[in-house]
């Protein structure tokens, strides 16, 4: 195994370790210590991968995020992204509630930004080739990322309120905005011939 090999397995077994005491944890509350002993390794070795353990955590949702992406064709199916991004929410509300807690809605909003902004974008040029127009590049990713700010904040209330509200609720009321607004926006922004 080479030390690149060997670095990605410690820093996977660090992020493990730490995503398991975060079930029962709070951030706030693990130790470096701790993790060390549960993937057997010396501290050195952790800062040696990590500055502290919010680095450690960063660096974890970093690579969900990562995961997510490769798990799903972004640009062809906005419904399908949106549900899985929300589902990985869902699945992992102790990670979300964590990163919430510890390092703030900023932090947080950046890690969904990443996947809705690929997904927004997918969307609004699959809207782009249905209404065979063409729309300046700059104003796409201008829309995309207006679309992706306003989706990202939701997705924090969401989770901020614990997730209380109703997902499909959620993702039927942001697939009714992208439907509606994006092609008129589009519309009313192509480029002449």
């Amino acid at each position: 195994m080479t030390n690149e090999e060997l670095s990605l397995k410690t820093k996977h077994a660090l992020a493990q370790a730490l995503k398991n005491e975060m079930e029962h944890k709070k951030l706030s509350k693990i130790t470096i210590t701790e993790l060390c002993e549960i993937c057997q390794i010396n501290r050195k070795t952790f800062y040696y991968h990590f500055e502290d353990i919010y680095a450690l955590l960063k660096w974890t949702l970093e690579q969900e995020a990562v995961e997510v992406v490769k798990n799903i064709d972004l640009v062809v199916n906005t419904e399908e992204a949106l549900r899985f991004v929300m589902a990985y929410a869902d699945e992992n509300k102790h990670i979300i509630h964590c990163a919430l807690d510890s390092m703030g809605s900023e932090e947080l909003k950046r890690f969904f930004y990443n996947d809705l902004f690929s997904v927004i974008y997918g969307a609004i040029e699959e809207g782009e080739y249905d209404l065979k127009i063409t729309v300046d590049p700059q104003f796409k990713k201008f829309l995309a990322a207006f679309y992706t700010e306003a989706s990202a904040g939701l997705l924090i209330e969401w989770v901020k309120t614990r997730m209380t509200q109703d997902k499909e609720t959620i993702i039927q009321s942001l697939l009714s905005i992208y439907k509606v607004s994006i092609p008129a926006i589009l519309l009313e922004n192509k480029l002449s011939k």
